[in-house]
């Protein structure tokens, strides 16, 4: 049932984790592997699928790792595969870690491949370790790999570890999963509240916590040498076969292209202040790293700690992330706020998404239920609703005909969520009006994934420079 390695090997070597559903152990088991790898001395580019921000953030903040979203969704397949050898020549990788999304085969609308695991796996010809939690279940596990090798037949599937399974369980079926799927099961992880780590509303973590979370993966990292055949790992993923010349070629190539978008408008480079902190953490590294190519200066900030904006900057990102959760410190910092309206009050360009748009309401009710003053931009408020609205993938249609792609997830609402640009769910019908646009001002709840649309932010940046040359004739 495995498919030829040699005819259907990408250049860069790499792994993907995937499993029948969520709460399997995807995160747990790819983080554990991550960890396994650095204390090897190997230097790991981890990656997810879908349009996920905790857990690539999770990888950065707390493992310390780089990596990229892969989306087939936002980006054709010959996109997606550009972006995954791109970030993982750019960083100097050895071995791409890639974490599925949902169950295997979950993709758009529930009813389609498009944007599963699956497709990554496909698109990028990555291996793929299935994990299954072995709780409550025996022999059934085999039916489980037969039936998910089997569904495709390029499902890539070469390995299966067994969560929640003591070794010596493990160890028996093992032979059984082996001798009725021929698929080798390369290790297990037993049940421990050593590492076991709840999911949780992430956010960037305060230094306590990271310290709590490295010492949970220092033991993750311990047990999964003792219990999961790394080396076999290495070797399905193909690690030290990479072939840079072949794979540095696609990478340049796709590169080069935002590069020369960038040169288009002049090569200038424009100062563009970013929102980063606790509550401002929701960006798209593929995001940040497209406004760079295309001539952007990024200057962090943050709304939180900060007391103004960074000095003679021409464009702002108001990034998501959890204001609810820091409603009440947000709105104690006036002096940013007042910054923040004295820069729109002189027309600056403005992103802003989510949670950077509830930022710029007349008040937001926080997580304790309290309502706040905020920079009062939109005269109107915005509140809890206790349910996730408009959850899921949307095609973006601008003023002036941009088309883009994105997501939106929130538990909030404004009583005035805008209505200048069209969204339209893939497989439904469903469609609304979102978003505020004034001229370069583009403000309400979607997440824009820029990659889809570089023109986009070429234009957005175009305009950045127009605001930053009137502001100095004024000057004169």
């Amino acid at each position: 049932m495995m498919m030829g390695r040699e005819e259907n090997k990408n250049p860069v070597p790499g792994i993907l984790f995937a499993a029948p559903k969520s709460g399997s152990g995807k995160t747990l088991i790819t983080c554990g592997f991550l960890r396994a790898l650095i204390k090897r001395g190997l230097h790991p580019c981890s990656f997810k699928c879908g349009p996920d921000y905790i857990d690539p953030m999770f990888h950065r903040h707390v493992l310390r790792i780089p990596g990229a979203n892969l989306d087939s969704f936002f980006l054709d397949e010959e996109e997606v595969e550009k972006n995954f050898n791109r970030t993982f020549l750019k960083n100097g990788a050895d071995i791409a870690v890639i974490e599925g999304v949902m169950g295997y085969y979950d993709g758009i609308g529930g009813i389609h491949t498009q944007a599963s695991a699956y497709d990554i796996s496909r698109i990028t010809r990555t291996p793929v370790i299935l994990i299954l939690d072995g709780k409550g279940a025996s022999l059934s596990l085999a039916a489980t790999v037969k039936g998910f090798a089997g569904f495709r037949p390029d499902s890539r599937i070469e390995g299966v570890i067994l969560n929640r399974t003591s070794p010596a369980v493990a160890a028996r079926l093992a032979k059984q999963i082996e001798a009725e799927t021929g698929i080798p099961v390369v290790g297990s992880l037993p049940e421990a509240p050593e590492y076991s780590f709840e999911s949780r509303h992430l956010g960037l973590f305060l230094p306590g916590e990271i310290d709590s979370l490295c010492r949970r993966l220092e033991y993750l990292a311990e047990q999964m040498e003792k219990t999961v055949d790394i080396d076999r790992i290495l070797s399905i993923a193909g690690a030290g076969e990479v072939n840079r010349a072949e794979s540095g070629e696609a990478d340049h190539a796709g590169l080069a292209e935002f590069i020369i978008a960038g040169e288009s408008a002049g090569g200038k480079k424009v100062r563009i202040a970013v929102a980063r902190d606790e509550a401002f953490c929701f960006y798209y590294q593929e995001n940040l790293d497209l406004l760079e190519a295309q001539g952007a200066e990024l200057v962090n900030f943050s709304p939180l700690h900060d007391k103004e904006l960074p000095g003679d900057v021409d464009g702002l990102i108001l990034g998501g992330g959890y204001p609810e959760n820091y409603a009440g410190e947000l709105s104690e910092n006036t002096e940013m706020l007042r910054s923040i309206r004295e820069a729109w009050r002189q027309e600056i360009p403005v992103l802003a998404e989510c949670g950077g748009f509830l930022y710029l309401h007349d008040r937001l009710e926080g997580s304790d239920g309290i309502d706040y003053p905020m920079a009062g931009i939109y005269k109107m408020r915005a509140f809890r609703t206790g349910k996730l609205g408009r959850f899921g993938y949307i095609s973006l249609t601008s003023p002036d005909g941009a088309n883009l792609k994105g997501h939106e997830f929130h538990y909030w609402e404004s009583e005035e969520p805008g209505e200048a640009w069209l969204a339209e769910k893939p497989a439904s019908e469903r469609k609304w009006r979102c978003i505020h646009q004034d001229g370069a001002r583009v403000c309400g709840f979607p997440h824009l994934y820029y990659l889809s649309a570089p023109s986009f932010t070429e234009q957005w940046l175009e305009q950045c420079r127009s605001w930053s040359r009137e502001r100095k004739k004024k000057r004169i």
